[in-house]
Order: C-alpha cells, then structure tokens, then sequence
C-alpha cells in the first residue's frame, strides 16, 4: 500500500519522471509507424481474448481480495449471447474464465443485450446485477436487470438467479424528442443501460439505474427487493432538469465534508448535474454543467460519464464524440451558489487528440481510462489545470476507425464524425481498479479482459494522498466514510451478518 506524506508524493513523482518522453508519444496513431504499445511502468499481468469483437462491453471487480472475482458484460450477437463472462483473477498472473452466463432463447434476442453490471453486498450475502437492453419486438424488451447471488463462488453451481427489475415501456420505436435526447423519431432498446448500487448513509443498499429512453434515473431499495416488494423496492427517481434528456452514466457518493449523498450524473442532452440524495425519495439539484443556463446543447451539453474527486470539488466528465477530451471543471462556484450554471471547463486531457476516452476511475491524484483505440491510460491530477499523462498500456492493436458507426443515429451522441467510414468506438471500454493491491482491469471490445499494473500503484486510500477515502468503491458493512454511524443497536447486527459464512 502507497504510505503517506512525503513516501506519497515521492512515489507520485517517480511515476512522472519513468515516462518523460510520453507527451511526444500521445500523438501517435494506432497503426502508424510511431505507435508505442505501453510505457514501460505499466506490466501485463494477463490477457484472455473472449470472442468475437463487438460483444464485449464493460466490467465491474470485486473489491474484496479474498473474492477475486470480475464481471465482464456481454453485448448481444448471433454468434454470442447476451449475458456475462465471470473471470477469476485469484492469481491476477494467469486470470481464467470460470461461468458464462446467456440469456434464455438468444436467437429471439435483438438489441445491445448486456451492457453494464455491478456488484454489492446486503446481509452478508454478495449479488450481482447485470443490467441488459433488448430492442421492442425481442423477449425481455423491457428486462431491466437480473440480480444474481454470488455468495456460493467459487463453487458456480451455487449462482442463483434472485429476482428481476423490468423498465415498463422503455423500449421505444419512432420515440418523442425527450426519449430520443432531442430528436424525436427514434427508436431505441429497452432496459437498464446502467445501475450502480449504493449503500448509503442511512444504512440502506439503494440501487440507481437509467434507461435510453426515460428522463430520470430510477431508485431502488435493493433490502425490499431481495424481501420480495411487489414494487420491486422502487423508492424514487433522480429527475434531468428540464426533462431534456436522459441519463447516459452516473455514480453516486459521499461527500464527507457536508455530509451529503450526491448524484452525479450526465445527461444527453443536457450536461452534468448534481443532486443531493441524502433522502433519495426526495432529491434536490445542487449544481449543474451547462453550456449556459437554459441551455443544454453544447459539446459538453451532451453529458455521458462523470466522476468526481475524493473531496467533491472536481469532476472529470466525458463525452461520448470524436475528438472530444476528459473535461474537468470545478464545482466550488457552482455549490457554492455562486454561478446559476458551470460553463467552463478548468482543465482537459486526451490520449489522442484524433480518438475519444471513454470511461475512468478516480483514485486521487490519479485517473484511470479506458481509452478506448488508445487502451489503458493513467493520468495524473494533482493540478486540475494541467493534467499530465503518467503511463498507458495499449489493449487494442487494430486499425484505426474500425469500430462500429452509428451515424444514422442522430439522437445519440455516441457518433463519428466521419460519416460512413467506422467509428473510434473500439478499444478499451470498461475499467475498474482494485483499492486493496492496485490491481487495474480492462475490458476491451475487440481483444478482451486485460489485467494490469501500474509500478508504484499497489493500493489506494484517500488519506494518503490528504484526502477523503472516498471513491466509487462501496464500504458495504459500516457505509461511507464520515457517515453519521448507525445507531448502537443497528450496527452491531449488521456487521454480524456480513461477517457470517457463506452456507
């Protein structure tokens, strides 16, 4: 584990100093002469290809080390179900598949399939949820999520389907402008593009997600889920402002300084706004990314993911175009209610000026990207204003512009801007990084599951880095740091069922 003070930043400052020469290196294509495949203090610990490009989408860790377990979404094919891939990285050195699970009847399957999933604990039992999108017409076409119990691994006979969440009505043919994010006439699948559970601080394991199509992001109460509610725990919704749009990605954490739960979620279009969810059932807008107020389509209009520092002031925000950059912008004037919107950015940072990043992990000073073309990426933040790369490892080795186009869907964002000629939507798309040993994984749309690591990067706490320990990883027994605790009676039976064994 990084230790603190002056060891922290000297390791920071080795990271820095070990690849000198990477800003010369950052405008090389793949495919070019000058293509560097990694820096040299980011090691290959192992790679599995998983099949057929194109259906491979993101992944999520478990961040207990004694469950050594990752979860790769799988997108919908002819030749590859809709579902999941279950890697065990117990040695991270020789990683290895051990479950795959496909949707029922996938020949009746169309649309994305799985896209996003994610873990959490409840009771000291461990689930996972993968969230998928059928196109209307197809069986499940309005299958938001499945939840999985996991507890039994590594024994896989012992995974078991607990339940299901649908998205009434969210698969749409010739939608309405809002559900097409601003054109109206699409059509679009059903389902839950993302979840992202939460255990807040309340002591309640809460569950957002999103749909293509909706205008809000949807809450549930994943106790009175698993209890069998008939409602399915549905407790809220996190609304876009305006009803502009819908949410694309979010994350939710603890901000320990006011003692907040905060939303952070970007829209399409909209931008990027921040809710206060310390009563989920009733959330309130704090701040906002707009272009100006009232306005919402702009190139960070149109917002996608957003994650924020430790301490809550900055965020790092993506948008899903062409030639666009990590943005990072500064919330301070914003919650301190002295702008009525965020307009300007403090700081960015790409990989290739001619690709895109795609999504990123913050664990302060540095941020993790899938990169899309461009792999593996780290940067580094210590100054907003001028963030400096400080390693990479490339996952994909193709040619440039081979991914999927989607120019004939303009109400999505996710375009090339070179009609009919592929897209940069390949690569690296999913990334998750293990706060107990620093262990970084990827998942590529074309090559696969990648596993990393980074010299000087052996594990993460925020206060070494003078910081709140807070990041997109979740404390499932005694909730966020700085939380108000449980009351006596609550808290011990709560971390006595967390400590109970697996049956």
């Amino acid at each position: 584990m990084i230790t603190a003070g002056k060891a922290a930043n000297a390791a920071g400052l080795a990271l820095l100093l070990v690849v000198g020469n990477v800003g010369a290196q950052q405008g090389a294509d793949s495919g070019s002469a000058l293509f560097v495949p990694n820096t040299p203090n980011v090691k290959l610990l192992s790679h599995i290809p998983l099949g057929r490009s194109q259906t491979i989408a993101g992944l999520t860790m478990d961040q207990d080390i004694t469950r050594p377990y990752v979860y790769v979404s799988r997108m919908q094919d002819v030749n590859s179900p809709a579902g999941f891939t279950l890697i065990s990285v117990k040695d991270p050195s020789h990683a290895k598949i051990i479950y795959r699970y496909n949707i029922a009847n996938p020949e009746l399957h169309r649309g994305f399939g799985g896209m996003e999933g994610k873990t959490f604990v409840y009771h000291g039992r461990n689930y996972y949820v993968q969230g998928f999108q059928f196109d209307a017409g197809s069986p499940d076409a309005d299958l938001g999520a499945i939840v999985f119990d996991v507890t039994g691994l590594p024994d896989t006979s012992k995974i078991k389907e607990v339940g299901r969440i649908l998205a009434p009505n969210s698969a749409v043919s010739l939608g309405t402008n809002p559900q097409c994010g601003g054109t109206a006439g699409c059509s679009l699948p059903g389902g839950f593009h993302n979840v992202f559970p939460y255990r807040h601080s309340d002591g309640r394991t809460i569950m957002f997600t999103t749909t293509l199509t909706g205008t809000y992001a949807s809450i549930y109460d994943m106790g009175k889920f698993l209890a069998g509610a008939p409602d399915k725990g549905y407790i809220g919704r996190v609304p876009v402002p305006g009803a502009t749009g819908r949410y694309h990605d979010f994350v939710v954490e603890y901000d320990p300084i006011t003692h907040q739960d905060k939303f952070y979620g970007g829209a399409q279009p909209g931008g990027y706004f921040v809710f206060d969810v310390t009563k989920p059932e009733t959330p309130k807008l704090l701040t906002s990314i707009t272009v100006a107020p009232g306005a919402v389509f702009s190139s960070f209009g149109r917002g996608h993911t957003v994650t924020p520092t430790p301490d809550g002031r900055y965020v790092v925000t993506e948008t899903e175009y062409q030639y666009s950059p990590l943005r990072i912008f500064d919330l301070k004037p914003g919650l301190e209610g002295k702008v009525a919107t965020i307009s300007e950015p403090i700081g960015a940072w790409a990989a290739n000026w001619k690709h895109l990043a795609h999504n990123h992990e913050v664990r302060w000073p540095y941020v993790f990207v899938s990169a899309y073309e461009d792999g593996m990426q780290v940067f580094n933040m210590l100054d907003p204003t001028n963030p400096v790369t400080v390693g990479y490892y490339r996952t994909y080795d193709g040619p440039t512009m081979a991914g999927v186009t989607q120019v004939a869907r303009p109400d999505t964002a996710e375009v090339s801007l070179r009609a009919g000629s592929g897209s940069v939507l390949n690569g690296a798309w999913g990334i998750a990084v293990r706060n107990a040993d620093g262990l970084i994984v990827i998942s590529d749309i074309t090559t696969g599951f990648w596993a990393l690591h980074m010299d000087g990067f052996d594990g993460w706490n925020g206060h070494d880095w003078g910081m709140p320990n807070i990041s997109t990883v979740q404390d499932w027994v005694n909730g966020p740091e700085g939380a108000p605790k449980l009351p006596a009676a609550v808290a011990p039976r709560a971390k006595a069922r967390a400590a109970k064994k697996a049956p």
